[in-house]
């Protein structure tokens, strides 16, 4: 199992490297000596603590969705192009870029500082290894 440095892991969670130290001083987080004398944490027990730790969003825009991955956030920019529209959102430490149409963007009424929910539905999903 890999063991995380406690800055790789502050970064992952985001925050910072004296949060994930109070942390585990505290208890909340367990760490060991790797083999050079360094605190690290289980990759694995890491993962487990994120997912036991994350708290859906408490969306209140829209009806049901069969989509799970639902990022309420704030429209941070909208460029139209004619029939085409980019809009960009904030949605905690996420930025969420979306291409729909012009008018969609008009019957929705997007625009920078509007509070929208980005929907993820999708057929693929790439995950990458460092």
């Amino acid at each position: 199992m890999p063991d995380l440095r406690i800055r790789d892991a502050a970064e992952l969670l985001g925050v910072s490297d004296d949060t994930v130290r109070r942390w585990i001083d505290t208890g909340v987080l367990d760490a060991h000596k790797d083999a050079s004398g360094r605190l690290v944490i289980d990759g694995k027990d890491l993962a487990a603590w994120a997912v036991a730790q994350a708290r859906p969003p408490q969306v209140t825009l829209g009806g049901a969705s069969s989509a799970r991955n639902r990022f309420p956030g704030l429209v941070t920019d909208v460029v139209v192009d004619g029939v085409m529209a980019q809009v960009e959102m904030q949605c905690g430490p996420f930025t969420v870029i979306s291409l729909m149409s012009s008018e969609s963007v008009r019957r929705l009424g997007l625009e920078p500082g509007s509070v929208a929910v980005a929907s993820v539905k999708a057929t693929t999903v790439v995950v990458e290894t460092p």
